[in-house]
Protein backbone atom coordinates (compact mmCIF):
# COMPACT_ATOMS: atom_id res chain seq x y z
CA UNK A 1 0.00 0.00 0.00
CA UNK A 2 1.19 3.51 -0.85
CA UNK A 3 0.34 6.45 1.39
CA UNK A 4 0.15 10.11 0.37
CA UNK A 5 -0.19 13.14 2.66
CA UNK A 6 -1.26 16.54 1.34
CA UNK A 7 -0.61 19.80 3.20
CA UNK A 8 -2.35 23.04 2.35
CA UNK A 9 -4.45 25.83 3.73
CA UNK A 10 -8.22 26.11 3.73
CA UNK A 11 -9.44 27.17 0.30
CA UNK A 12 -6.45 25.81 -1.63
CA UNK A 13 -8.09 22.51 -2.52
CA UNK A 14 -6.08 19.97 -0.48
CA UNK A 15 -9.18 18.07 0.62
CA UNK A 16 -10.61 18.05 -2.90
CA UNK A 17 -7.22 17.00 -4.31
CA UNK A 18 -7.17 13.91 -2.08
CA UNK A 19 -10.64 12.93 -3.36
CA UNK A 20 -9.62 13.47 -6.98
CA UNK A 21 -6.41 11.45 -6.54
CA UNK A 22 -8.34 8.58 -4.95
CA UNK A 23 -10.83 8.61 -7.84
CA UNK A 24 -8.00 8.64 -10.38
CA UNK A 25 -6.51 5.52 -8.77
CA UNK A 26 -9.95 3.87 -8.95
CA UNK A 27 -10.11 4.80 -12.65
CA UNK A 28 -6.93 2.72 -13.03
CA UNK A 29 -8.52 -0.25 -11.25
CA UNK A 30 -6.85 0.29 -7.88
CA UNK A 31 -8.50 0.48 -4.49
CA UNK A 32 -8.21 3.87 -2.79
CA UNK A 33 -9.42 5.85 0.20
CA UNK A 34 -9.10 9.52 1.05
CA UNK A 35 -10.13 11.81 3.86
CA UNK A 36 -9.22 15.27 5.17
CA UNK A 37 -8.30 16.49 8.63
CA UNK A 38 -9.29 20.02 9.55
CA UNK A 39 -8.49 22.16 12.53
CA UNK A 40 -10.60 25.27 12.36
CA UNK A 41 -12.70 25.14 9.22
CA UNK A 42 -11.85 28.52 7.80
CA UNK A 43 -10.03 29.87 4.79
CA UNK A 44 -6.28 30.00 5.43
CA UNK A 45 -6.21 27.49 8.29
CA UNK A 46 -3.85 24.51 7.87
CA UNK A 47 -5.44 21.45 6.25
CA UNK A 48 -4.02 17.96 5.92
CA UNK A 49 -5.61 15.30 3.76
CA UNK A 50 -4.67 11.71 3.16
CA UNK A 51 -4.80 9.15 0.33
CA UNK A 52 -4.05 5.46 0.45
CA UNK A 53 -4.11 3.16 -2.58
CA UNK A 54 -3.33 -0.45 -3.27
CA UNK A 55 -4.24 -3.42 -5.46
CA UNK A 56 -6.15 -4.82 -2.46
CA UNK A 57 -9.05 -3.13 -0.65
CA UNK A 58 -7.95 -0.26 1.59
CA UNK A 59 -9.60 -0.54 4.98
CA UNK A 60 -7.37 1.67 7.12
CA UNK A 61 -8.90 5.09 7.79
CA UNK A 62 -6.34 6.56 10.19
CA UNK A 63 -4.06 9.53 9.67
CA UNK A 64 -0.90 8.89 7.70
CA UNK A 65 2.17 9.27 9.86
CA UNK A 66 4.75 7.77 7.47
CA UNK A 67 3.84 8.90 3.94
CA UNK A 68 5.55 7.57 0.84
CA UNK A 69 4.78 10.87 -0.87
CA UNK A 70 3.87 14.33 0.35
CA UNK A 71 2.29 17.20 -1.63
CA UNK A 72 2.71 20.72 -0.25
CA UNK A 73 0.23 23.14 -1.82
CA UNK A 74 1.32 26.24 0.10
CA UNK A 75 5.03 27.14 -0.11
CA UNK A 76 4.82 28.91 3.28
CA UNK A 77 4.15 25.60 5.02
CA UNK A 78 7.76 24.53 4.41
CA UNK A 79 8.70 26.54 7.49
CA UNK A 80 6.62 24.35 9.82
CA UNK A 81 9.08 22.57 12.11
CA UNK A 82 7.38 19.16 11.96
CA UNK A 83 6.18 19.16 8.34
CA UNK A 84 8.63 16.46 7.24
CA UNK A 85 8.35 14.29 10.36
CA UNK A 86 7.68 10.65 9.65
CA UNK A 87 8.51 10.58 5.95
CA UNK A 88 9.20 7.04 4.82
CA UNK A 89 12.70 6.34 3.54
CA UNK A 90 13.01 6.91 -0.22
CA UNK A 91 9.92 9.15 -0.23
CA UNK A 92 8.89 11.84 -2.70
CA UNK A 93 8.03 15.48 -2.04
CA UNK A 94 5.91 17.41 -4.55
CA UNK A 95 6.29 21.10 -3.76
CA UNK A 96 4.58 24.24 -5.00
CA UNK A 97 7.38 26.80 -5.11
CA UNK A 98 8.76 29.52 -7.34
CA UNK A 99 12.17 29.13 -5.68
CA UNK A 100 14.90 26.68 -6.52
CA UNK A 101 15.45 23.92 -3.97
CA UNK A 102 19.17 23.45 -3.33
CA UNK A 103 19.16 21.09 -0.34
CA UNK A 104 16.92 18.30 0.81
CA UNK A 105 14.58 19.30 3.64
CA UNK A 106 14.61 15.69 4.94
CA UNK A 107 17.12 12.86 4.93
CA UNK A 108 14.34 10.45 3.95
CA UNK A 109 13.62 12.11 0.62
CA UNK A 110 14.72 10.38 -2.54
CA UNK A 111 13.03 12.83 -4.93
CA UNK A 112 11.83 16.40 -4.69
CA UNK A 113 9.52 17.62 -7.44
CA UNK A 114 9.23 21.40 -7.66
CA UNK A 115 6.77 23.31 -9.81
CA UNK A 116 5.48 26.88 -9.65
CA UNK A 117 1.90 25.63 -9.33
CA UNK A 118 0.58 28.98 -8.11
CA UNK A 119 1.66 30.77 -11.29
CA UNK A 120 0.31 27.96 -13.47
CA UNK A 121 -3.01 27.91 -11.60
CA UNK A 122 -3.44 31.66 -12.00
CA UNK A 123 -2.67 31.41 -15.73
CA UNK A 124 -4.88 28.38 -16.39
CA UNK A 125 -7.68 28.55 -13.83
CA UNK A 126 -7.63 32.25 -12.97
CA UNK A 127 -7.14 31.67 -9.24
CA UNK A 128 -4.30 30.56 -6.97
CA UNK A 129 -5.68 27.07 -6.38
CA UNK A 130 -2.68 24.89 -7.12
CA UNK A 131 -4.13 21.44 -6.42
CA UNK A 132 -4.65 20.18 -9.99
CA UNK A 133 -1.25 21.41 -11.11
CA UNK A 134 0.46 19.64 -8.21
CA UNK A 135 -1.45 16.45 -9.00
CA UNK A 136 -0.02 16.56 -12.52
CA UNK A 137 3.45 17.04 -11.05
CA UNK A 138 2.73 14.10 -8.72
CA UNK A 139 2.03 11.87 -11.75
CA UNK A 140 5.37 12.83 -13.31
CA UNK A 141 7.37 12.54 -10.08
CA UNK A 142 6.10 9.15 -8.88
CA UNK A 143 4.87 7.30 -11.95
CA UNK A 144 2.15 5.79 -9.71
CA UNK A 145 -0.68 7.33 -11.74
CA UNK A 146 -1.20 8.10 -15.40
CA UNK A 147 -2.01 11.70 -16.33
CA UNK A 148 -4.91 10.44 -18.48
CA UNK A 149 -6.44 8.77 -15.42
CA UNK A 150 -6.20 12.03 -13.52
CA UNK A 151 -7.89 13.87 -16.39
CA UNK A 152 -10.63 11.23 -16.39
CA UNK A 153 -11.19 11.68 -12.64
CA UNK A 154 -11.55 15.45 -13.11
CA UNK A 155 -14.79 14.77 -15.01
CA UNK A 156 -16.46 13.86 -11.70
CA UNK A 157 -15.69 17.33 -10.32
CA UNK A 158 -15.56 19.79 -13.23
CA UNK A 159 -17.32 20.41 -16.52
CA UNK A 160 -17.05 22.70 -19.52
CA UNK A 161 -14.37 25.37 -19.45
CA UNK A 162 -13.43 24.65 -15.83
CA UNK A 163 -12.70 21.02 -16.74
CA UNK A 164 -10.46 22.07 -19.63
CA UNK A 165 -8.67 24.68 -17.52
CA UNK A 166 -7.91 22.17 -14.76
CA UNK A 167 -6.78 19.54 -17.25
CA UNK A 168 -4.43 22.17 -18.75
CA UNK A 169 -3.16 23.03 -15.26
CA UNK A 170 -2.43 19.36 -14.49
CA UNK A 171 -0.75 18.85 -17.86
CA UNK A 172 1.48 21.86 -17.33
CA UNK A 173 2.37 20.59 -13.85
CA UNK A 174 3.29 17.24 -15.40
CA UNK A 175 5.42 18.86 -18.10
CA UNK A 176 7.01 21.71 -16.13
CA UNK A 177 7.95 19.94 -12.88
CA UNK A 178 11.65 19.90 -12.02
CA UNK A 179 12.76 16.61 -10.47
CA UNK A 180 15.67 16.61 -8.03
CA UNK A 181 17.19 13.31 -6.93
CA UNK A 182 18.99 13.39 -3.58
Amino acid sequence: MKQIRLHGRGGQGAALASQMLANAFVVEGKHAASFPMFGFERRGAPVISFVRFDDLPVREKTQIYAPDCMLVLDPGLQRLPNLFDGLSPESTLVLNSSKEVTESPSDNLKTTAVVNASAIAIAEVGRNISNTCLMGAFCAATGWLKLDSLHEAFKFYFSGKLLENNKNSATRGYNEVKLIEW
